[in-house]
């Protein structure tokens, strides 16, 4: 996968999730970045890269619901967009 300046900020954006996760004792062990329509494209070249969550367990899954759940009810809001 070529590192154009948008899959840099998608693979940017997945270890900052990742950290933040990992912060909070929760991983997600299957998520990557993926280059959608890039066969489709002039030149084969993805105009963005998708961060894959991929899929986790149903206790990952609380995890990670809690902890988005008191951060909303403590207003962390920075970085979140609109």
């Amino acid at each position: 996968m070529p590192r154009t300046p948008k899959i840099q900020e998608a693979l940017d954006a997945r270890d900052a999730l990742s950290t933040a996760l990992t912060r909070a004792g929760i991983q997600l062990p299957a998520m990557d970045v993926r280059t959608p329509w890039a066969d489709d494209r002039e030149g084969g070249e993805a105009p963005y890269g998708l961060v894959h969550l991929g899929v986790c367990s149903a206790p990952v899954a609380l995890a990670l619901a809690d902890v988005v759940t008191k951060g909303v009810a403590g207003g962390i809001t920075e970085g979140v967009a609109e």
